[in-house]
């Protein structure tokens, strides 16, 4: 029987940390065939992948995209019997941490076709028919999940793509225009979300749907270029008249936003890897800049202003690899039900890491905002801080916007708290203690304080369980701070279960945990405060005033650069009128 959220009983006033204790011996160690292969990878990565390249052309090479599939690096979580490695979950959370501080392209390219491409909707919903059919397809050819419109952002029901139903041929006729699909330009399958009407057969609605990216009528119009992640192959796809065999739909008509979901669910984590990766990264980067740089007449990392920085680099760096390693396992075990934590996990890791690439740029200070290739031109060592920076900001955007997911959890919160309303469970109270050897003082101090918060966020929260639905619009800000203070506790939790198992490495684990405990306590304290005190009423009243141009003057004096153009662009129905700008990867490679 699958245990309760760690997270969701966090929120009833529940911590059951006794869920997060993990396996007798060295937790950082995988099974031999894991460890063989993350070898493997990182010499590749190391030896084959030119990251300073990619940054410049802004392009994955195709010899590196195919040293990736001879490797096994694409279907590292397909199962052997479709002709994957069937490694584990937490090798391809290793893999993802590898090639991502190799350039953060590559893990994108591997997360977007692992994490929620063609491979986990058709793991987890497809027919044996179809895992026959597209999972040994998937250990070679790229896949991408086309769900954003222009006019979608977290909103999916206002999805404009249709799939039309032909029962007679038994086939679907796809029309629409699909934005920011990645590695959609050098996709070989689409996972295509479409709306089937409803008609006498059914209820239709949204409907999953593998296309062949080379099927009549596929077209990628444009390939986006953002603010980081160079080399990332995204794009614009418009579907006309696309003729898909009902034997391509996952699941039933209507099922499309369930499978999506159930996909994201299991592979949330995939963003967290990748920021846990890059706070070690900033934090071997900020230990030997910080050691070797001198002003005046100390090394900066002696100064007590850097020194608050690294503690903090260093610290977040180890929760969030906690965040990983913890939550991973359970989730891979099958024994807790895991979705809030990996919500939590994502929510927190995508903040903290930003605020460790800021702190590592000012560490670094002009040179932090110096591009790689400039540094080196002149002499000095490449360290590509600014471009750590660029890349992460949109782990608090995508998958998710920070925003959207504060409010996501908290509805989440709520409803389990109305389903538990006036029953015993409610009531809250810490778990009973095991029988398990007594930790380390710090890491004792530092779960009491998790239980005793607990039981104070639960009384937050039930202010707003009783709340009609209307009303909890205009507290998304207090909600979120609800969330925000469970997220802190949740990684608190996991921080201290890391560090005891840590034991090969003497005191420092216990050290890091005490040091990130610390620190989240001041935040969590801070958060409290603002629930009892904050501006969110005058906030509300400024916007209002903003929205009905009351203070158009105060924009007088500048010049706007943005160019002509609608905010959104309506797609027009159609063929396509340009020219096909998908990448094919030519297929020199060898089979594993």
């Amino acid at each position: 029987m699958t245990a309760p959220s760690f997270g969701a009983e966090l929120f009833l006033g529940r911590p059951r940390t006794g869920l997060l204790t993990l396996p007798a011996g060295d937790p950082r160690r995988l099974a031999h065939e894991d460890e063989r292969f993350l070898a493997r990878l990182r010499e590749f990565c190391e030896k084959k992948v030119d990251g300073d390249l990619i940054e410049r052309e802004d392009r994955v090479p195709d010899e590196v995209i195919e040293g990736l599939k001879d490797i096994g690096a694409l279907c590292i979580r397909i199962p052997r019997e479709y002709g994957g490695l069937g490694l584990s979950t937490m090798c391809y959370f290793r893999a993802l941490m590898i090639v991502t501080t190799a350039h953060s392209a590559l893990g994108e390219l591997l997360a977007a076709h692992q994490a929620i491409g063609l491979v986990q909707p058709i793991v987890l919903s497809g027919t044996e028919e179809q895992k026959r059919a597209f999972l040994p397809r998937c250990v070679r050819e790229i896949s991408a999940f086309t769900l954003t419109e222009p006019d979608i952002g977290n909103d999916p029901f206002r999805m404009h793509t249709t799939a039309v139903p032909d029962r007679a041929s038994g086939t679907y006729t796809l029309n629409g225009v699909k934005l920011w699909a990645t590695n959609g330009v050098i996709a070989d399958l689409l996972v295509v979300m479409a709306v089937v009407p409803a008609s006498d057969a059914g209820p239709g609605g949204m409907t999953a749907f593998v296309v062949e990216a080379d099927s009549a009528g596929v077209t990628v119009e444009h390939r986006s270029s953002f603010l980081g992640l160079r080399g990332l192959e995204n794009g614009v796809i418009r579907l006309h008249e696309v003729e898909v065999p009902s034997s391509h739909r996952i699941g039933d008509e209507g099922a499309g936003l369930d499978i999506a979901l159930a996909a994201q669910d299991t592979s949330r984590l995939s963003l967290p890897a990748v920021c846990a990766a890059a706070a070690k990264w900033s934090l071997k980067v900020a230990r030997e800049w910080a050691g070797v740089r001198v002003q005046w007449g100390r090394p900066i990392g002696e100064h007590d202003a850097v020194a608050g920085k690294l503690s903090f680099i260093a610290a977040t760096a180890f929760a969030l690899e906690a965040m990983v390693e913890v939550t991973g396992r359970l989730a891979e075990s099958g024994s807790a039900d895991t979705r809030l934590d990996a919500e939590l996990a994502k929510l927190f890791a995508s903040e903290q890491a930003w605020l460790v690439a800021d702190e590592l740029v000012q560490i670094r200070g002009g040179r932090g905002y110096e591009t790689a290739s400039s540094a080196a031109a002149r002499g000095e060592r490449g360290v590509p801080a600014e471009q750590l920076l660029r890349d992460l900001r949109i782990g608090r955007i995508f998958d998710g916007s920070t925003e959207a997911l504060r409010t996501f959890i908290a509805t989440a919160v709520i409803e389990r708290r109305r389903a538990e309303d006036g029953t015993e469970a409610a009531a809250g109270g810490a778990e009973r203690r095991d029988a398990r050897p007594r930790a380390p003082e710090p890491l004792v101090r530092h779960r009491r304080f998790v239980e005793e918060a607990a039981g104070r966020l639960a009384r937050a929260a039930e202010t707003y369980t009783h709340l009609p639905d209307t009303e909890l619009h205009d507290e998304q800000r207090q909600l979120g701070r609800i969330v925000d203070i469970g997220a802190e506790l949740y990684a608190m939790a996991v921080t201290c279960a890391y560090a005891e198992a840590l034991t090969a490495h003497g005191d420092t684990p216990v050290q890091l945990a005490d040091a990130f405990c610390t620190q989240s306590r001041r935040r969590v304290a801070e958060l409290f405060e603002r629930l009892r005190s904050n501006t969110d009423a005058g906030d509300r009243a400024v916007a209002r005033h903003l929205l009905a141009a009351r203070f158009t003057w105060l924009e007088d004096g500048v010049v706007d650069a943005c160019a002509d153009g609608p905010w959104i662009a309506e797609p027009v129905p159609g063929p396509a009128t340009g020219r096909d700008l998908r990448r094919k990867v030519p297929a020199h490679g060898r089979n594993r």
